[in-house]
């Protein structure tokens, strides 16, 4: 239990619905949707589309979602990936013949075709209970209204201006400028691109006006996108993927996201006591950085879209998760994981939502970096994600850039099951770091007792690029020994990632929910 004299939040507790995201507003217009009878389903479609007008930077109609779906009364889980393909025009060897490593990310080559819409439509149609018109009427209304900028949505809308190009500076910028904390911020041609939809489902965004605004405004920039491209997006119910850490079982979506990343992680730190560490110490610190950088070197050579991902059972197995674990030295860190695993081998937003029939729904909704490509369609403003940044440029390899592909993605949905039920739908948002950031939320649950606030608000280090990044809620003390283990460490230059999580207490017959403090959001519940 936290120090009430300190500040900080409470777990929220509910019995009959919860929302948990990363602004109130959306929060508010989901549990709304709840009290006027609505289920999870149609609820978490309706905060997730107001998120893109509340959070721009983060997250809007022109990107991808992956979504786990507990039905009411059973405990199976289901995945929707509502991820888009790169165009079929998309070729890595007239990228690699311009000389280039990597899939630039504001260039039209990385604009993979929007598939959050499509999945939207076909998670309404399939489980929700009031329809999509209803889930979609809050983002049609703020979009059309306007929602006042908040604290963090504003810090990051400065931080990343200079994304925004062309037409995108026309829509996202209020007279040439970035909105501030307490302006408003509309997108009534946003509002249209719902209207429509609404009336006349996916049709109204893939075929027709909208895409061929979409289509003209990449070709015009240089892609290779075409009207047949939009036509053919297609979602995709699929089986999750899952693994044990102690007493619970990590669920996660399959590839093309990297859940398996976040499975392995904690696999191979089930090899050492956590629990007898210091939740917030160097020690757990040090071992949670090198099952990173092991486990993101088996992300980076196996996972690519789902067609083309290799050896995914060897990945998550754990005879692999073992033998990797025995390369982490408990004081000294690594230099690269790559020679030493050869043998083994051979920005964003997240929302869940409980209603009181205990129907879940853990969904993550992404345009990939702040302000995605930073490329706008020119009359309805749609932003375009990067996803296709996702790809690798190496010839040969699984995740190679070609036309029809999903490339790898970063976003991860979660739950976790204990004893054969779910009992918490929870995300973390940040990019490359969510698999890092879940491991860290269920080791704080499971190894800590944490509650899902508290578990968020603890401060996080994250190993990436030979760096190891670390947020200032650490002790001075803890980073002298992180450095004397051989770690470079630098001080996070923002937050790392956000998270939500909604807790099923069973027993007690509540819904215990956190928000991260990371974002302007909250949890909710009735």
């Amino acid at each position: 239990m936290r120090d009430f004299q300190l500040p900080g939040r409470s777990p929220v507790v509910a019995a009959n619905g919860m929302v948990a995201t990363s602004h109130g507003i959306a929060a508010e217009a989901a549990l709304q949707i709840l009290k006027d009878g609505g289920n999870a389903v149609d609820a978490a479609i309706a905060g997730a589309v107001l998120l893109g007008i509340c959070e721009p930077a983060s997250t809007g109609i022109g990107g991808d979602c992956f979504v786990l779906l507990k039905p009411p009364g059973e405990e199976r889980i289901l995945a929707l990936n509502g991820s888009g393909r790169a165009p079929a025009g998309l070729d890595a060897a007239a990228l690699r013949a311009e000389g280039l490593t990597t899939v630039p990310l504001n260039r039209p080559e990385a604009v993979t075709v929007p598939g959050a819409i499509d999945a939207f439509c076909r998670l309404s149609a399939d489980w929700g209970r009031k329809g999509l018109a209803d889930s979609l009427a809050p983002a049609i209304h703020y979009a059309e209204e306007g929602v006042p900028v908040g604290a963090r949505t504003g810090w990051d809308w400065a931080g990343h201006q200079a994304t925004l190009s062309g037409a995108a500076r026309d829509f996202y910028l209020l007279d040439g400028r970035v909105p501030v904390m307490g302006q408003t911020f509309r997108a009534p041609m946003q509002a249209e691109i719902l209207r429509r939809v609404a009336r006349d489902g996916r049709a109204a965004f893939y075929e027709g006006e909208v895409a061929e605004d979409m289509v003209s405004s990449l070709r015009a920039l240089g892609g290779s996108h075409t009207l047949e491209d939009f036509a053919a997006t297609a979602c995709d119910w699929v089986d999750p993927i899952a693994g044990r850490y102690k007493d619970v079982e990590l669920v996660e979506h399959p590839p093309n996201g990297q859940g398996a990343t976040a499975i392995l992680m904690l696999k191979i730190l089930s090899h050492f006591d956590l629990e007898t560490l210091d939740p917030f110490g160097a020690e757990r610190a040090h071992l949670e950085a090198e099952a990173t950088k092991l486990a993101y070197d088996a992300r980076n050579r196996f996972i690519a879209d789902p067609d083309r991902t290799t050896r995914l059972e060897h990945m998550i197995s754990d005879r692999t998760a073992a033998r990797l674990a025995a390369l982490i030295e408990p004081d000294r860190a690594m230099a690269a994981p790559e020679p030493l695993a050869e043998a083994v081998h051979r920005d964003t937003v997240y929302l869940t939502v409980v209603d009181r029939d205990r129907m879940a729904v853990s969904l993550i909704y992404s345009i990939y970096h702040a302000f995605g490509s930073g490329l706008a369609s020119s009359k309805f403003g749609v932003l375009f994600q990067n996803r296709g940044a996702g790809f690798t440029l190496a010839e040969g390899h699984p995740n190679e850039a070609a036309g029809g592909k999903r490339p790898m993605h970063t976003i991860i949905p979660g739950m976790l099951k204990e004893a054969g039920r779910v009992v918490m739908p929870f995300g973390v948002m940040g990019g490359a770091y969510q698999p890092c950031g879940h491991a860290r939320v269920v080791s704080n649950i499971i190894d800590y007792g944490l509650d899902p606030q508290e578990a968020l608000d603890g401060p996080r280090c994250f190993a990436d690029a030979g760096t190891l990044s670390v947020e200032r809620g650490y002790a001075p003390g803890v980073l002298k020994t992180l450095a004397g283990m051989g770690h470079r460490i630098a001080e996070a230059p923002s937050p790392i990632g956000g998270g939500q999580a909604i807790r099923i207490d069973h027993g007690n017959g509540v819904l215990v929910g956190g928000s991260d403090p990371r974002k302007d959001g909250c949890a909710i519940g009735y």
